[in-house]
């Protein structure tokens, strides 16, 4: 039986002909014209006056916290229910993070929780030096509620839209609400380039610093010169030529995806306190992976991902919060009132396939393992 993937890449048709014109030209390098319609293209679509196309959306959050001078010494507060990605280059630039729960609804950014961080800090006289907020699954945070609360402390907030191309508030993309916004084209994502990420902001004179830092930080003189220390994260023009391919179609694979999850949420109506990631008011969420939690908890959610795995179907528990991580256990963790909603997500969330090609028959396969597994749960623990 063929195995249903969780998230893999969907072509356009059109990312051969960009990548063979890259070839035929020679335009193999890390800049090129590929790279620079692709650039354009994402400043249009998300309305944003410049775009960095970078290695990895790792590597676009390393130059935000560098570009904004984050260094030895200094904190940055950050989103705990997220992929490790959104945090370690906290570490690279040497400041510490400090992790803040998520609320309920959205599964994002508490921002009651990122409040009551905040004024601890400026009680002690140690504000952050920036705030990095995820949408988690692509489902939009709170942003206006947080990118107010950073405006009146003054700290600049980056927004990790790594998984929420696409989604938007009140008309307005994901990424476009912080001094910067970082995108993610890895190979699972809504639209891919292999491997690669986008650095956008409506300050040019920030992007011009963060290319400067992506290109060895090299002195714009005939030698080779350099006065500090940069980053080799510039995207090549044979994966920009995939993205250009793979843009064209966005709005396509966002309303495939949503379909993909309103099956879902109609399919499950019967399952008893299954709770989905909500939508703010005014939002449209991607729905890059379809998320939701058990009501049997971590137990319930681990022997459903073993029944689906039998069935060739790939599922995955929610991301692990970071302050439950080993590498991550001995910095602060901040909840809006004593109780921990992101280990509470992770002890009872799983991820379901949300490819945009997956077929009608193959969630239908999906929804009936998924019902199976759960009945099987629940005729387990009448036994016991």
């Amino acid at each position: 039986m063929k195995q249903i993937p969780l998230s893999i890449p969907h072509l356009s048709g059109q990312e051969a002909r960009y990548v063979t014109e890259a070839l035929e030209t020679n335009w193999v390098a890390p800049l090129g014209p590929n790279v620079e319609a692709f650039e354009a293209g994402m400043r249009a679509y998300t309305k944003t006056e410049a775009a960095l196309a970078t290695s990895s959306g790792t590597a676009a959050i390393h130059l935000a916290l560098a570009t904004l001078g984050v260094t030895t010494g200094d904190d940055v507060f950050c989103q705990s229910l997220t992929f490790v990605a959104s945090v370690n280059p906290i570490r690279y630039v040497g400041a510490r993070p400090v992790l803040i729960d998520s609320e309920e609804e959205t599964w994002n950014m508490s921002p009651a929780a990122l409040r009551r961080a905040m004024i601890q800090a400026a009680t002690r006289g140690r504000l952050p030096k920036a705030v990095i907020v995820v949408h988690l699954y692509g489902v939009v945070a709170k942003i206006e509620e947080l990118s107010a609360i950073c405006a009146e402390y003054d700290v600049p907030l980056i927004e990790d839209a790594a998984e929420s191309l696409g989604s938007t508030i009140n008309g307005r993309m994901t990424g476009t609400f912080g001094t910067f916004g970082i995108y993610s084209f890895n190979g699972n994502k809504i639209i891919t380039t292999s491997s690669g990420g986008m650095l956008v902001a409506n300050d040019p004179h920030l992007i011009e610093r963060a290319f400067y830092l992506s290109t060895q930080a090299r002195q714009p003189v005939l030698h080779y010169e350099h006065t500090e220390v940069g980053f080799n994260y510039r995207m090549s023009n044979v994966s920009a030529g995939i993205g250009r391919g793979q843009l064209e179609v966005i709005e396509d694979r966002v309303a495939a995806r949503r379909k993909i999850f309103q099956r879902y949420t109609r399919a499950f109506d019967m399952l008893d306190a299954t709770q989905y990631q909500a939508e703010v008011e005014g939002s449209r969420a991607n729905r890059w992976l379809t998320a939701l939690t058990l009501p049997g908890g971590m137990e319930q959610r681990d022997q459903l991902i073993i029944r689906l795995q039998q069935d060739h179907i790939e599922s995955r528990p929610v991301w692990k919060p970071m302050h439950l991580q080993p590498v991550y256990r001995d910095v602060p963790f901040i909840t809006s009132d004593g109780i921990d909603v992101s280990g509470r997500l992770f002890a009872e969330g799983l991820c379901l396939p949300s490819a945009s090609q997956m077929t009608f028959t193959e969630q239908a396969l999906v929804i009936r393992s998924v019902r199976q597994g759960i009945v099987e749960d629940v005729r387990r623990n009448v036994r016991l």
